[in-house]
């Protein structure tokens, strides 16, 4: 016959036994506990975005600069040349990029390295734009050499947002 000792001892070691063997990952857990609630920060977007740099705001300079200069261009006599249709679509080309990566601006904050492909953004528009708008208002084409920099350093701006 087992005596209640005995029972106790035995039943103790198995506990024991199971736990170690729990532990190390042979059993699973008796009890199945609950994930860790999820964090939930109720930010507004605008207090994010300042506390991710000065991207947005920028964005904001940018679309402005980007309205101005389509509205300049609406309204505006390109210089007589024989490719005034030319200066024309060069305007509208500029134009276009400067807003739609003006709006890849805004999206900056939310990339790992945003300095990184901010910056590409901000040279690929000022390079790439700038010297669309200057060629299409005055028809110089001085400094169109600095074109093709400007649209590799918006390409750069798109792969940064990724890595």
């Amino acid at each position: 016959m087992v005596n209640l000792a005995d029972t106790l001892m035995l039943n103790a070691v198995t506990d024991g036994a199971m736990n170690l063997l729990r532990q190390i990952g042979v059993f699973k857990s008796k009890s199945i506990s609950a994930p860790p609630a999820p964090i939930i920060v109720k930010m507004p977007l605008w207090e994010l975005a300042q506390e991710t740099g000065p991207w947005v705001r920028l964005a904001g300079l940018s679309g402005a600069t980007a309205v101005v200069l389509g509205a300049m261009g609406a309204h505006r006599t390109f210089p007589e040349t024989d490719t005034k249709e030319d200066l024309r679509k060069i305007f509208e080309t500029a134009n276009r990029f400067h807003f739609l990566h003006t709006l890849a601006l805004v999206t900056v904050p939310l990339c790992r390295r945003p300095v990184v492909a901010g910056a590409f953004f901000l040279a690929g528009m000022g390079l790439f734009c700038g010297t669309c708008y200057y060629h299409a208002f005055t028809g110089d084409r001085s400094f169109r050499r600095l074109t093709p920099i400007g649209g590799s350093c918006l390409i750069l701006g798109w792969i940064a947002m990724v890595l």
